[in-house]
């Protein structure tokens, strides 16, 4: 499943300082294990939900190198580099992500941490694979 996007919800004042309060409970978590996924993983997807994408960056990359056949962790971490505008990386990581399996293309299509990549003409080669990786799934 996808990481929930949060780069389009307005949070309240109590839902960032409550968003806050966990990023401040993960981080104690990953300083003592620098290496916890599903810690990572809850990390990296509040720093994105709080608008924070270059810490959320920095975790998915972490995530990549711990699972690197993970095609969510390739994912994730497309919509990182999607949202600090960095697009050839961006491409370069949704191509691993498709290597390793992922394949929520509707998802793709409409995540809203995908937009600006999906509006830059580097994404036409993204539409080319998934078209040939639809027709391959049929």
């Amino acid at each position: 499943m996808p990481k929930k996007s949060g780069s389009t919800k307005r949070l309240s004042p109590r839902e960032k300082r409550d968003l806050d309060v966990e990023i401040g409970f993960i981080e104690g978590l990953v300083r003592r294990d620098p290496n916890y996924v599903d810690a990572l993983t809850i990390l990296g997807d509040d720093y994105t939900r709080r608008g924070r994408y270059q810490d959320g960056l920095k975790v998915d990359e972490q995530l990549v190198v711990l699972r690197p056949n993970d095609p969510l962790a390739h994912y994730n971490l497309a919509c990182s580099y999607s949202l600090t505008e960095q697009f050839d990386m961006a491409i370069s990581a949704l191509e691993q992500a498709f290597v390793h399996g992922y394949r929520d293309f509707e998802w793709l299509e409409r995540d809203p941490d995908l937009k600006a990549l999906r509006k830059h003409p580097l994404f036409h080669q993204v539409r080319e694979k998934l078209n040939f990786l639809r027709k391959d799934e049929r």
